[in-house]
C-alpha cells in the first residue's frame, strides 16, 4: 500500500475541483476591530478588514469580556485541571451554567468544549437514557447534530428542510408508544433561513416528542435579552433542550445545552463527550459569563447589528448580485462556482483588502458555493462601501450573471 500516493491523490482531488481551504494568517487588534492585519505565505503584511467572522456583535473585544479573564488568570491561572469529575469545576464554570440556564428560563444548564462537542455528545447520548429513541433530524441541520444522531445507534428518520408535512408523515408512520425526539435548529447559517420552530413544536406536541433545538447562530443575537428565536417568538417553554454556543456572538468559546434540571443530569452522567473531556479553562468560562450577562442587559446592540445586516443586503440587492435573503443577519451571495468563489476570495483579499471565505462543498451542496458575509455593529460606513464597491468591480471581472441567479 502506498500511503503517500493514497494523500496525494486525496489533496490533488480537491485542488483539482477548486475546493482545496487554505488557512489565512490573520491578527486582530485588539480595539479595532474588524480591523485586522493579515500575514501573507511570504511573511509580509496586510491591513484587513474581516468580513467573514462569527463574533456577530465584536464582544471578543468588548473590555467587560476582557477584564473578567485577566482576573480570572490573576486568581487561578491558565488551565482547569482536568475534566469536569477530576477538578475540573470551578466556581467560573458554575457561574456561567447559572447565567446559560437564566438566559433560556431553564433549570439547568451543562458547559461542553464546543457547540460542536454539546451537539454530538447531547444526540448521540440520548438513546441510552431514552431506549428506543428515534430521532427527526431535519435534512440540513449541522454536521455537529448529524454526527450525533449518526452515532447513537438509534433509529433515525430524516424529514425534508423545514417540511412539516413531510415530518407529520413520518411521525404517524412509527409506533405511538415509542420516545421520539425533533432536533432542528432556528437559524440555518448557510441560506441564513429560520427553521419552522412553532409548527414543529405542535407536531412534537401531537405526537408525544421531545424538543431539540440549535441556536447556535441565534444566541445573543435574538429576543429582549438574546436569549435567540425562541426567546424572541416566545416559545422557549415549549422547547426541551436548547444547543448554544459561546464562541459566536458571545465571542469566547464553548457550547451547552439548556434543559431541565434532570436531563442535564442525566446527560452529565452518561455522555463519554462530557465526561472524558477536560474542562474549559476558567478564564474562558469567566469571559463567557460576563459576555452572556452583559448581553442580556445590551439590546441596543443586537439592534444595531441588525440595521447593519439589512443596508449591507439591501446594498447588494441594489447592485443585482444574487442574494439569498432570508430575513435574518447572515448575508450569503450565490456564487455557483467553487473556482470563482476561491478566486473572488482571494481577490478581496489581496486587492482590496477584504477578508472573507469561500464556502464550498461539503459545507454547502454543489453548484451552491457562495460568499458568506457577516456585518456586525462595527462594521461602518467606510468599511461597507469599500465592500459594496468591490463586490461591483469582482463580479464584473468574473463575469458573473447579476439577475438569472437571483435567490
Amino acid at each position: 500500500m502506498n500511503y503517500e500516493a493514497s494523500i496525494d491523490g486525496a489533496l490533488k482531488r480537491l485542488h483539482d475541483e477548486g475546493r482545496y481551504r487554505t488557512f489565512i494568517d490573520i491578527e486582530r487588534s485588539r480595539g479595532h476591530f474588524p480591523h485586522a492585519t493579515w500575514t501573507r505565505p511570504d511573511g509580509t503584511e496586510r491591513p484587513v478588514v474581516v468580513w467573514c467572522g462569527n463574533d456577530y456583535l465584536g464582544m471578543g473585544q468588548n473590555p467587560v469580556v476582557l477584564d473578567a479573564m485577566h482576573d480570572a488568570i490573576d486568581r487561578t491561572g491558565a488551565g482547569s485541571g482536568g475534566t469536569r469529575n477530576i477538578s475540573g469545576t470551578t466556581i467560573h464554570h458554575k457561574r456561567l451554567e447559572a447565567e446559560l440556564a437564566d438566559l433560556h428560563r431553564k433549570e439547568a444548564a451543562l458547559l461542553f468544549t464546543s457547540a460542536y462537542i454539546a451537539n454530538d455528545a447531547t444526540l448521540s447520548t440520548l438513546p441510552k437514557i431514552f431506549p428506543g429513541l428515534i430521532i427527526y433530524s431535519d435534512a440540513l441541520n449541522h454536521a455537529s447534530m448529524i454526527e450525533g444522531v449518526r452515532r447513537n445507534g438509534g433509529a433515525k428518520r430524516i424529514f425534508r428542510h423545514n417540511d412539516l408535512a413531510h415530518l407529520r408523515e413520518l411521525l404517524e408512520a412509527d409506533d405511538p408508544a415509542l420516545p421520539k425526539l425533533i432536533a432542528f435548529e432556528s437559524v440555518y447559517s448557510m441560506d441564513g433561513d429560520f427553521g419552522e420552530i412553532e409548527g414543529i413544536c405542535d407536531l412534537a406536541e401531537e405526537f408525544g416528542a421531545l424538543t431539540y433545538i440549535d441556536e447556535v447562530h441565534a444566541v445573543g443575537m435574538y429576543g429582549p435579552r438574546g436569549g435567540g428565536v425562541t426567546e424572541r417568538d416566545g416559545l422557549i417553554g415549549r422547547i426541551d433542550i436548547v444547543n448554544g454556543t459561546l464562541a459566536k456572538a458571545y465571542g469566547v468559546m464553548g457550547g451547552y445545552i439548556a434543559a431541565s434540571a434532570k436531563m442535564c443530569d442525566a446527560v452529565r452522567s452518561y455522555a463519554p463527550g462530557f465526561i472524558f473531556t477536560t474542562s474549559l479553562p476558567p478564564a474562558v468560562a469567566a469571559g463567557a459569563a460576563a459576555s452572556v450577562a452583559w448581553l442580556k442587559e445590551h439590546p441596543e446592540l443586537r439592534a444595531r447589528h441588525q440595521t447593519q445586516a439589512s443596508i449591507l443586503k439591501l446594498r447588494l440587492k441594489g447592485m443585482g448580485l444574487p442574494l439569498i435573503d432570508h430575513g435574518s443577519h447572515i448575508v450569503p451571495v450565490h456564487v455557483g462556482n467553487p473556482v470563482h468563489c476561491k478566486m473572488m476570495s482571494d481577490m478581496l483579499l489581496e486587492d482590496h483588502g477584504i477578508y472573507v471565505q469561500p464556502i464550498n462543498f461539503p459545507t454547502v451542496p454543489r453548484g451552491t458555493e457562495r460568499l458568506r458575509f457577516t456585518p456586525s455593529p462595527v462594521h461602518g460606513p467606510r468599511e461597507m462601501d469599500a465592500l459594496v464597491a468591490a463586490m461591483d468591480t469582482l463580479w464584473a471581472h468574473c463575469a458573473l450573471n447579476r439577475a438569472d441567479m437571483s435567490a
